[in-house]
């Protein structure tokens, strides 16, 4: 019996398209959630949504199937059980509502604008005239890294596409040339260090900029919400707000990273002559290349709203519309075609799982979850006879060191933010509002530098096996510590400069 048993196990666990043991974990979690008693204070359907929720966000971090799968298999859950509604109708009306949220087809259009850096081959000759330039060392080819992963962030919202798509092929390049390869143990050559700086530049920039990671819409959404309104971030606020925290910890990353983990390599002059042969291979720049430069900085003008600085309010266009304006221009011009848009998986897998995460969010808040739980955390705090400094400091690193339980920035962002801003907004005075607000938005990024697992762009790094498990844990907690010393310090400062506080 125990055999077929075991026999049985061993042929569903390589038949069905999910992982077993991670399925069947998810499953009784699910159902030990349903059969807790409903906390005081929540509808039994509330508690439903909750339980559907969590689960959901299980199944992402022991990554059951693909994350668009679980978010598929959300959405039905909520349109079949009815937790949101009284009807089937309005269930299933609720269960697909995201899918018109403006910000999440933002996300998706630029995805899409994105794979065009890639067509046209634009993105490795960005990449490759900043080592041309810088790198004569192996620190300089780490700056290299670095300042394209700038210049990319603002149009590539897909960080994944950025760092592991675009900029990590560059980086291995190099290192295999320099004879640093992990197969023969000469990572450490120089692949070490540069890998390090292609995960900690992919995740400082997405923190620059709200095209440059797909969460930040969401971010920009709650605390829209928490404010009433009051304080909204647009796309030029964001980019300026960040830009002197963010660019000190740019500049400063690759010395401290070589001060962790130094390169064994330290000069590359062959690298120079690396790179201008790889540009001199490519020949000058070619049609689609200059129309794709063409679009961004037509994107980049319009996303900063020069025409409402110029022509007033009245021209101010809304970004998503804008990302629409790119994505036409660069389909009539034949630098993408239609079957590139169709065939870009990740914007329509991001279109389904990060409308689920918005969808269940959105609807805890409407059902009274995020105000049930608020109300919990900050009883807690009351009850601690906590300052309101350092209870908004507690917020602030509860919600960052809490992603090493998460494998999914957006789903961290969706289970935990809105409730910590709000719990925030009523412990901190008025005048130190905006100032708490801008940190926990800097460490929604600050925060994938922890784990290997943190961001999607993670585990394509480590996957490359230039790093070690433990490297990569104890650069990412240094790094993660000094980002939000430089943030609160340095930020806080020029916060108060811009008026902020």
């Amino acid at each position: 019996m125990l055999e077929r048993l075991r026999a049985m196990f061993a042929y569903f666990n390589d038949a069905v398209p999910f992982r077993l043991k991670p399925a069947i974990i998810t499953t009784f979690f699910l159902f030990a959630l349903l059969l807790t008693p409903v906390p005081d204070g929540l509808t039994p359907k509330a508690w439903g949504l909750v339980a559907i929720f969590l689960t959901t966000i299980l199944a992402i971090i022991l990554k059951v199937m693909p994350i668009g799968v679980m978010a598929m298999m959300a959405i039905v859950i909520v349109s079949l059980s009815q937790v949101t509604n009284t009807t089937s109708r309005g269930a299933m009306a609720d269960a697909l509502g995201s899918l018109s949220n403006p910000l999440i087809w933002l996300i998706v259009i630029a995805i899409i604008i994105s794979r065009g850096l890639k067509k046209t081959g634009l993105g490795n000759r960005i990449g490759l005239v900043f080592i041309a330039m810088l790198g004569r060392r192996t620190i300089g080819i780490g700056y290299g890294l670095a300042v394209c992963e700038l210049l990319l962030a603002p149009f590539t919202p897909s960080n994944t596409a950025r760092g592991g798509g675009i900029v990590h092929p560059i980086m291995k390049s190099i290192a295999s040339t320099f004879g640093s390869d992990p197969a023969d143990g000469t990572e450490r050559k120089m692949g070490t260090y540069l890998s390090l700086v292609n995960i900690h530049a992919n995740t400082i920039t997405s923190g620059m900029f709200i095209t440059a990671t797909a969460p930040n819409p969401l971010v920009v959404d709650y605390i829209a919400r928490v404010t009433k309104g009051n304080f909204h971030l647009s796309w030029t606020d964001w980019a300026l707000y960040m830009f002197v925290p963010a660019i000190t910890c740019l500049l400063a990353m690759p010395l401290v990273i070589a001060f962790l983990s130094p390169p064994e390599v330290k000069a590359t002059p062959d690298a120079v002559s690396y790179a201008r042969g790889e540009l001199a291979r490519m020949g000058p720049l070619s049609g689609k290349e200059k129309v794709m430069i063409g679009t961004f900085g037509l994107l980049l003008v319009l996303w900063a709203n020069v025409p409402a600085m110029v022509l007033g309010p009245a021209f101010t266009l809304d970004p998503t519309a804008v990302a629409l304006v790119g994505l036409f221009a660069l389909i009539i011009t034949g630098t993408l075609d239609w079957d590139d848009v169709l065939s870009e998986k990740s914007a329509w897998d991001t279109l389904i799982w990060f409308g689920a995460l918005v969808m269940m969010a959105e609807q805890l808040n409407k059902v009274g979850v995020i105000a049930w739980l608020s109300a919990g955390l900050q009883s807690g705090i009351a009850a601690a006879g906590l300052g309101w400094e350092l209870a908004a400091a507690l917020l602030v690193l509860l919600f960052v060191f809490s992603h090493y339980m998460f494998a999914s920035t957006t789903a961290h962002i969706s289970a935990m933010m809105l409730a910590f801003l709000t719990v925030g907004v009523q412990l901190v005075p008025a005048d130190y509002v905006v100032l708490f607000l801008m940190m926990m938005a800097a460490g929604s990024t600050i925060m994938m530098t922890l784990t290997h697992y943190a961001t999607g762009t993670s585990p394509i790094i480590f996957g490359s096996g230039y790093v070690s498990l433990g490297e990569w844990w104890k650069v990412g907690f240094v790094m993660c510590v000094l980002e939000l010393l430089v943030f609160s310090l340095l930020g806080g400062l020029w916060w108060k400069i811009l008026g902020l506080w």
